[in-house]
């Protein structure tokens, strides 16, 4: 995997919030994170391409609304390095607060 492109993916606040809702296994409806990004449907769209186009989430539609999970398939060295940013991210967000 490009390791270069997923940091480049998860640099920007938007998807990497959105990572740290999908990152628990679960799969989400694109509803779902617009609602708790507080972000409009055709925004979170363009954010979630960018993590799928990166390959760190799947997508399946379901009716109206596109339902994304983490990608299985992501070798143990990606899913370290996503562990790890969405760890320093949350930290930082304690110490900003």
């Amino acid at each position: 995997m490009d390791i270069p492109r997923i940091l480049v993916a998860l640099a920007e606040p938007t998807r990497l919030a959105a990572m740290q809702i999908i990152w628990d296994g679960g799969e989400h409806c694109v509803c779902e994170l617009m609602d708790r990004l507080n972000t409009s449907q055709s925004r979170m769209s363009r954010h979630m391409k960018a993590l799928r186009d990166a390959g760190l989430v799947l997508d399946r539609r379901d009716a109206q609304w596109v339902r994304y999970r983490r990608n299985p398939d992501l070798p143990r060295s990606v899913e370290c390095i996503i562990d790890a940013v969405i760890v320093a991210a949350a930290a930082n967000q304690k110490v900003a607060a």
